[in-house]
């Protein structure tokens, strides 16, 4: 049984160039909310966590836009994201340190994943919460793989087999992320499992949902509406 006590960390302080938007992504409407709200709703409505901090970038004027009075003190937005995202995870959890223990877990979820749900966080509590290291959301590639040779011809078949696709949340102790964090490459930090590799950790992995998708291009919006309209009353 789950006994722990948890928080969540939601990264939200990127610019989103790849949508080719103006408008930092996690604030783009779908299904008439902004795709931060959906991720912030489901941790912040979940009985397990105690609190949802979202770390934005110092700049950010678009958050104080909208109206989040719904989550009350469940939520706590911290203005120091940075220009990666490790940076931003790091920052996050030094401004966090006097309210968290170093043995209390921390769930970093991406603000551009709106389409999680409850049973997918119970899931990665129940496998994670006596784990040693910690573990993520994750699913087996499926698809063919292509190594690309440089002139967007191929070079290679590479093999699938044993790869998963790291998804969010990612459930680690504070303390031991936080020292994974500060050690790090950022180079080769691209989430926070990859800190703790870098440690020599071995990450457990949790199987998630191919519907707890990532919004990083324009027709993944459209993908991640057809979800939550599903989901929504």
């Amino acid at each position: 049984m789950f006994m722990a006590a948890a928080t969540a960390l939601v990264v939200a302080a990127g610019l989103g160039a790849r949508m080719g938007e103006s408008l930092p992504k996690q604030y783009l409407t779908v299904a008439a909310h902004p795709l931060l709200w959906y991720a912030l709703r489901r941790l912040c409505g979940h009985p397990a966590l105690h609190r949802t901090y979202v770390v934005l970038h110092p700049e950010d004027q678009f958050f104080s836009r909208y109206d989040w009075t719904e989550f009350g003190n469940q939520l706590v937005p911290l203005f120091c994201g940075g220009g990666m995202r490790a940076e931003s995870v790091l920052r996050g959890l030094e401004r966090m340190r006097a309210e968290v223990q170093a043995e209390d877990w921390v769930l970093v979820h991406d603000a551009a994943r709106p389409c999680l749900t409850d049973e997918l966080i119970d899931r990665l509590l129940a496998e994670v919460g006596e784990d040693e290291v910690g573990g993520l959301l994750a699913i087996p590639v499926a698809e063919t793989l292509k190594r690309n040779d440089g002139e967007r011809r191929v070079l290679r078949t590479e093999s699938r087999e044993e790869l998963w696709q790291a998804q969010t949340p990612q459930m680690f102790r504070f303390g031991l992320l936080l020292q994974a964090l500060r050690a790090a490459d950022p180079a080769r930090t691209t989430d926070e499992a990859s800190a703790l590799e870098q440690l020599g950790h071995r990450p457990r992995l949790v199987m998630g949902s191919a519907a707890n998708l990532k919004v990083t291009y324009p027709e993944d919006l459209s993908l991640a509406e057809l979800i939550l309209k599903g989901e929504l009353p």
